[in-house]
C-alpha cells in the first residue's frame, strides 16, 4: 500500500510539521512519502504530480488557508483515480466533521484531532480487516451513512517519534522555516481560538527536545518557529530551552509565541544579559486592551504588566517583538478599537499585526455568534463582515489602516519620518494610518504595485495635499530614511537634489580641508574627494539631523547630511553631518 501525505502550504518557505509527525509515527511500517505544495501552485500541476506518484491512499492536512484549494485538488484526483482513498485531517476538518463528510463526497475518511495514532490505526485497518468502527477519532462512510467514532484519548507525547530526522529534509533546512513544538495544549480559554478547546498542557521530554534542536541547528537550520501556544507558561522549562539555545544557536533565529503579562522580570533580565542580539523573536498576542472585551471572550490579560514586559524587552535591544491585534472582537466598536491600536502602538513594537476576527469552526465565539449579531464569510477563512457595533463600513476603513501599517511601519522603510508625523502632525498613530489609508485607496494605489521610491512619493503627495506643517523637516527625514534603505549608493532620488555640481564639489572640498567639522569618526576614515564623489550622497537639510537622532529635538540649522556607502565594510552605510554656518551657507549651499 503506497501512502502519500500532502498539504498546500501558504508559502514555499513553510514546511508542514503535521505531515512529518504522521510519517515518523507510521513510516516504519508503511510506505509513506511527503509531497508539499503551495496554495499558489496550479491545481493541475499538483494533481499531475500526485497522480504520477501512484498512491493508494492520500492524506491531506487542512487549515483555513488551504481548505478551498485542497478541495479543488481532491475533486480532480477522485475523478481521475476513483479507487484512491482520500483522508483529511487537521484543525479545519476536526470540527463540524459531519458537515465536511456531507459536503465532500469524494472524501473517504477524516481524522479528527491528534492524528498520529488514529492515522496509524486507519492504515492498519485499510491493509487488514477494515474494521473502521474500532478506530477512535475517525469519521468514515458505511454505505450512505456517515459514522463519527468517539474521540481518541490524548497521546503520550514521548511515544511519538521525532519528526525532524528525515534525510530528505536536510538539503532544505537552510532555506525553509522549521516548525517545532515542545508542548501541546493551552492553559487559556480565549473563545476565538481553537487552542481553547483542548484543556491542559502536555510537554515533550526536554532532553529529546534539546537533541532535536541541536540536530536541526548543526544541519543548517536558519529559522526555527516554535508553535507552542504559550511557550513561557512553564517558566523552568522555557528558561532551560532559552539557555540551551543561547549556548548552541550558531546564528539560527528562534521565534516563540509568549504571553507577556506572565513573564517574570528575572527571565527578561536573563535574556537581556545573555541573549545574543537578533536570535530571539517574540510573538505576543494582545488582541484588545478593552477589559470588557477580554472578559467577553474569556481572555485573562493584565495590559499594565504586558506593557512593562514589552517595554523592558524593547529597551534591552536583544529581541524583536511582533504584537498582534484583532479587530472585530465583541464590545469593541471602531472608536474603541482605535484606542486599542493607539495603546499598543505606544509600545513601539518592531511589528504590529492588525488582523480581523475569524469565526473558526469549533470555537466558542462561533457557537455564540448570534449573541453579538456576527455576520461572517460562510467559507474559509470565515472572516467577520460585521457585528452589532462594528458594521462592514468600519471594517473596510480599518483594512485601509492595515494596508499602510504594513508598508510604512512593519516594513521599517521610514521609521524616523513616521515617528515624527505621529508625534507632531497627527492626533494619534491611528489617525495617521487611517487618513493615509483613505487617501491611498481613493487614488486606487491598492490596485497597483510600487517600488521603494513610490512609497516616498505617495507619502509626500498625501502630506502636501493636507497642508501639513513643516514639510521641510519632514522631507529631510524622508530623505534620510530613503538613503538608509539602500546598502549601496542609490542611482536615483525621488526628490530634486538641492546641490548643483559646483556646490557639491565645494562642500566636499570643505569636508576634506576641515574633517573635524564633520560629526562622528569621519576624520579618522582618511577619505579622499574621489571617495566622497563615488560613495556618498550629500544633501543640505534645514535642521541638525545629528541632534534630532540623538535627542529628538529640532534645531533649525542648515546642515550637510553625508551618507556614506562602503559595502565592503561590516557597517555598509554611515551618516555624518556638517553644520553650515552663515558664511559656509552662502559659499557652499547657496
Amino acid at each position: 500500500m503506497k501512502i502519500v501525505l500532502s498539504t498546500l502550504n501558504a508559502k514555499y518557505i513553510h514546511t508542514s510539521l503535521a505531515l512529518r509527525y504522521l510519517k515518523a509515527y507510521s513510516g516504519r511500517e508503511f510506505d509513506i512519502e511527503i509531497a508539499e505544495y503551495t496554495i499558489k501552485d496550479p491545481a493541475m500541476n499538483i494533481v499531475s504530480d500526485l497522480y504520477n506518484r501512484n498512491p493508494d491512499v492520500i492524506g491531506f492536512s487542512c487549515y483555513i488557508w488551504n481548505i478551498e484549494e485542497t478541495i479543488t485538488v481532491i475533486d480532480m484526483l477522485k475523478k481521475v483515480k476513483p479507487e484512491l482513498k482520500i483522508v483529511l485531517g487537521g484543525p479545519e476538518v476536526s470540527y463540524d466533521t459531519k458537515y465536511w463528510m456531507e459536503r465532500l463526497q469524494q472524501v473517504d475518511f477524516i481524522v479528527m484531532g491528534e492524528g498520529e495514532e488514529t492515522f496509524h490505526h486507519l492504515l492498519t485497518e485499510l491493509g487488514g480487516e477494515q474494521k473502521f468502527h474500532f478506530v477512535y477519532g475517525l469519521a468514515y462512510r458505511k454505505g450512505e451513512e456517515i459514522i463519527l467514532n468517539p474521540p481518541r484519548p490524548k497521546a503520550n507525547l514521548n511515544e511519538i517519534p521525532s519528526p525532524h530526522r528525515f534525510p530528505e529534509d536536510l538539503p532544505h533546512l537552510p532555506n525553509r522555516i522549521v516548525y517545532f513544538e515542545t508542548s501541546r495544549g493551552c492553559p487559556f480559554s480565549c473563545q476565538f481560538c481553537l487552542s481553547s478547546i483542548e484543556t491542559g498542557v502536555r510537554y515533550f521530554d526536554i532532553e529529546r527536545t534539546k537533541q532535536d534542536l541541536l540536530y536541526l541547528i548543526e544541519n543548517g537550520a536558519k529559522i526555527i518557529k516554535f508553535v507552542d501556544r504559550t511557550f513561557n507558561i512553564k517558566r523552568d522549562y522555557a528558561m532551560e530551552i532559552f539557555q540551551f539555545l543561547i549556548e548552541n544557536h550558531r546564528g539560527c533565529v528562534f521565534q516563540f509565541e509568549i504571553t507577556a503579562d506572565i513573564m517574570r522580570p528575572e527571565v527578561i533580565d536573563f535574556l537581556a544579559e545573555h541573549a545574543p542580539p537578533g536570535i530571539f523573536r517574540f510573538e505576543i498576542g494582545v488582541q484588545s486592551t478593552h477589559d470588557p472585551t477580554n472578559l467577553a471572550v474569556k481572555r485573562r490579560q493584565n495590559f499594565e504588566k504586558l506593557s512593562r514586559t514589552v517595554t523592558k524587552i524593547r529597551e534591552s535591544g536583544k529581541i524583536t517583538q511582533h504584537l498582534d491585534l484583532i479587530a472585530g472582537l465583541p464590545l469593541e466598536d471602531y472608536h474603541r478599537f482605535k484606542q486599542t491600536f493607539n495603546d499598543v502602538f505606544a509600545l513601539r513594537p518592531e511589528e504590529l499585526q492588525l488582523g480581523f476576527l475569524k469565526m473558526l469552526r469549533g470555537t466558542g465565539l462561533r457557537l455564540n455568534a448570534e449573541k453579538y449579531n456576527y455576520v461572517y464569510m460562510e467559507r474559509a477563512p470565515y472572516e467577520i463582515l460585521g457585528n452589532d457595533i462594528l458594521p462592514f463600513s468600519d471594517i473596510v476603513r480599518i483594512k485601509r489602516v492595515e494596508d499602510v501599517l504594513e508598508k510604512y511601519w512593519n516594513a521599517h522603510r521610514m521609521d524616523h519620518t513616521v515617528e515624527y508625523l505621529i508625534q507632531h502632525e497627527f492626533a494619534s498613530p491611528f489617525d495617521f494610518f487611517q487618513e493615509f489609508g483613505d487617501y491611498w485607496e481613493a487614488r486606487g494605489w491598492q490596485k497597483i504595485g510600487h517600488q521603494l521610491e513610490d512609497l516616498f512619493i505617495r507619502l509626500r503627495s498625501f502630506l502636501e495635499q493636507r497642508n501639513t506643517q513643516r514639510m521641510d523637516i519632514i522631507l529631510g527625514l524622508m530623505k534620510y530614511d530613503y538613503l538608509f534603505n539602500h546598502k549601496q549608493r542609490p542611482r536615483k532620488a525621488w526628490w530634486d537634489l538641492t546641490l548643483d555640481k559646483a556646490q557639491l564639489s565645494a562642500l566636499i572640498q570643505y569636508a576634506m580641508e576641515y574633517p573635524d567639522q564633520v560629526s562622528g569618526d569621519f576624520a579618522q576614515l582618511g577619505l579622499t574627494e574621489r571617495d566622497l564623489f563615488k560613495h556618498a550622497v550629500i544633501e543640505v537639510l534645514p535642521f541638525d539631523m545629528e541632534t534630532y537622532l540623538e535627542k529628538g529635538e529640532i534645531i533649525e540649522q542648515k546642515t550637510a547630511l553625508i551618507v556614506l556607502y562602503r559595502p565592503q565594510e561590516s557597517k555598509a552605510v554611515r551618516s555624518y553631518t556638517m553644520k553650515l554656518e552663515p558664511e559656509l551657507t552662502a559659499k557652499y549651499a547657496g
